[in-house]
């Protein structure tokens, strides 16, 4: 009787034959891997030509790459949050960087290694309905590996509150404007490294020479976090081959300040030749080489993200693991990085306003790569367009969990096996940094309202088809499509329940 119901278990689940394409045997691990600030424009398979990402372009060759897909936010708290709920800012909890500063001094990093309770960013609601917690629910095994920004230590936000049963990183997006800090967090104890303790805000000595690369030592030191990260990334994929697992690698490279270990630097210092030094403004550290080393650090992204591959191979699970790799908005105009000499936002417009921050494409428009072996196809590429509130119900739709109801995401699971997909009507933004800005994309037209704050309502529209960089503003010419954009922005902004990202503009109270 025992050999029949195995036989019975085998015939009715698996049918006891070779998987076929697209079958999912069991639920596959998931890896997202969530660089931090890279540019449209700065991987070799989205056209990049100065900077290495072979792992990165490999991934892409055996998935499928996305040419339409969107952040969360223009910057790294909300984007992050809509990843993780699966709503839109409209709708989301968080929408901006609220560093919560009615705690104290939280930008003196002295006082926080003392004291906590001054890291951190403003934390999402005990109750919040994150991916980690749907995956868990459900029998996986969570992670977050990087960079959090989503409460503060000590605060209902933690990962280990919001539905992952482990975390090594960077609590707080402060902190990680330094990529040699003086501790790092391990669920909710705090993991000291051996470094010492030099605030972003550091300068030269005023007697050193900024031309000699010695002058610069003290901002590279002992323990390089991204790799103290990626070692404890590797150790938990070896402890839970045997079960499945959601990993959420949210790297803080590119992210400034500009840090990296030498020989990766040294490899672009011979290839781009002599440079003009950065001496460090208020928030970010000086660099001898800025071109040589803000390429080494999205190399060094590179490198780590072809580990994690060689290690899945290693151990056998790499057929049973969808890989997920993107961005969290597009690139950064300061600290150093020479985006002109990158061209890190191509094919869209460059540079302060057009780029991190800003609803603009270069601002929201992110890589997004897909890879799954035998189920997605190698080399693929695909303009669906989506956003980051699709990563929920499009992972609970691989490993076969319900997402929830009220949600803005839609699944684009069908376009990764080539069947036939649910668009969006359209996609929504709202951001209350900078001034204020909301956008729309709804088919080939994109709206754009900023400066909010400043009581402007006019919104610019441009035809993406005709108009990539957003130069053309064609709003007279489109009055009906015009109509329909301001009805979105109308219907989508939810008062938030937070002062700091309130638009008192739009009405709210």
């Amino acid at each position: 009787m025992k050999n029949v119901s195995i036989l019975i278990f085998c015939l009715g689940i698996i049918g006891c034959n070779t998987p076929k394409d697209n079958e999912v045997v069991s639920p596959p691990n998931v890896i997202y891997f969530l660089a931090d600030d890279l540019g449209y424009g700065e991987l070799g398979v989205y056209g990049q030509k100065k900077i290495k990402t072979p792992h990165i372009d490999a991934l892409a060759n055996n998935g499928m790459l996305f040419t339409q897909h969107y952040s969360g936010a223009p910057v790294c708290a909300p984007s992050r949050n809509v990843f993780l709920t699966g709503k839109h800012t409209g709708h989301a909890f968080i929408r901006g960087n609220d560093e919560w500063a009615e705690r104290g001094d939280v930008w003196d990093y002295q006082k926080a290694f003392l004291d906590p309770r001054l890291e951190g960013q403003f934390p999402i609601p005990p109750n919040t309905l994150t991916l980690g917690r749907l995956l868990k629910k459900s029998g996986y095994k969570t992670s977050v590996f990087g960079k959090w920004g989503l409460g503060a230590p000590e605060s209902q936000g933690i990962p280990n509150l919001q539905g992952f049963d482990y975390f090594y990183g960077y609590n707080c997006q402060r902190q990680a404007h330094n990529l040699y800090p003086s501790h790092l967090w391990e669920n909710r104890n705090k993991i000291l490294l051996k470094n010492e303790m030099i605030p972003p805000n550091t300068k030269l000595d005023s007697l050193s020479d900024p031309n000699k690369e010695s002058s610069y030592q003290k901002y590279n030191q002992k323990e390089y976090a991204p790799e103290v990260i990626h070692q404890k990334a590797l150790s938990f994929i070896k402890e839970n081959k045997e079960q499945p697992f959601f990993m959420y690698y949210a790297t803080p490279l590119p992210h400034l300040p500009l840090q990296a270990p030498k020989k990766y630097v040294d490899e672009y210092k011979n290839t781009f030749g002599e440079e003009e030094p950065y001496i460090g403004n208020k928030g970010y550290f000086p660099a001898r080489y800025p071109k040589a080393t803000y390429a080494a650090m999205i190399t060094y992204m590179d490198k780590q993200l072809g580990e994690l591959v060689a290690l899945l191979k290693e151990e056998g699970i790499y057929e049973n693991t969808i890989i997920i790799f993107s961005s969290d908005n597009g690139p950064t105009y300061t600290g150093g990085v020479d985006f002109d000499f990158f061209e890190s936002s191509k094919p869209f417009t460059n540079g302060y306003g057009r780029t991190k921050g800003f609803v603009y494409e270069g601002g929201i428009r992110v890589p997004l790569i897909v890879s799954w072996p035998n189920h997605i196809k190698k080399g693929s590429k695909n303009d669906h367009v989506s956003a980051f509130y699709d990563m929920m119900p499009t992972i609970c739709d691989i490993a076969g969990v319900k997402p929830p109801e009220g949600i803005d995401g839609i699944s684009f699971k069908p376009t990764l096996f080539n069947q036939k997909q649910k668009d969006h009507e359209f996609l929504y933004w709202e951001f209350p940094g900078y001034n204020g800005q909301q956008a729309v994309r709804m088919g080939k037209w994109k709206g754009v309202r900023k400066n909010i704050f400043d009581g402007n309502f006019d919104v610019e529209l441009y035809n993406l088809e005709t108009d990539i960089k957003e130069m053309n503003d064609v709003s007279k010419s489109h009055p009906a499509i015009l109509k329909k954009i301001k009805q979105i922005m109308i219907d989508e902004h939810e008062p938030s329940l937070n002062e700091n990202f309130k638009f008192k503009e739009l009405g709210d109270l």
